[in-house]
């Protein structure tokens, strides 16, 4: 019994150190860094209804008051290619997971 409680326990133990660890490697955004870093996104992004017309008429949304999280997430999809919008994935290749979180954070807070 005692085996079995402390390899629970060291299981237990290495679970949340690796989980600290990663909390501690993730990165947080910089609202006033991404204002600056954002020019860019507000040419299409911050124009009501807004569309393009490459590669297909499509409606820019408006990123403004949207959740942090879901921007950044967004982002790694264009840049890994899971999304393909051709304009978004050249931009989401050029930037760092700093500036994607500095542009979160700064969109997170446009209203």
């Amino acid at each position: 019994m005692n085996r079995f409680f402390s390899a629970g326990v060291l299981f237990v133990g290495l679970c949340l150190a690796s989980s600290a660890g990663w909390a501690q490697s993730a990165v947080t955004g910089n609202a006033e860094k991404g204002r600056d870093k954002a020019q860019t996104c507000g040419g299409c992004h911050g124009l009501p209804e807004y569309k393009t017309a490459f590669p297909l008429v499509y409606r820019v949304p408006k990123i403004g008051g949207q959740n942090a999280a879901y921007i950044v997430a967004a982002l790694q999809e264009y840049r890994k290619g899971d999304r393909t919008h051709p304009s978004m994935r050249a931009l989401a290749s050029s930037l760092s997971d700093q500036d994607m979180a500095d542009i979160a954070a700064y969109y997170s807070q446009v209203k």
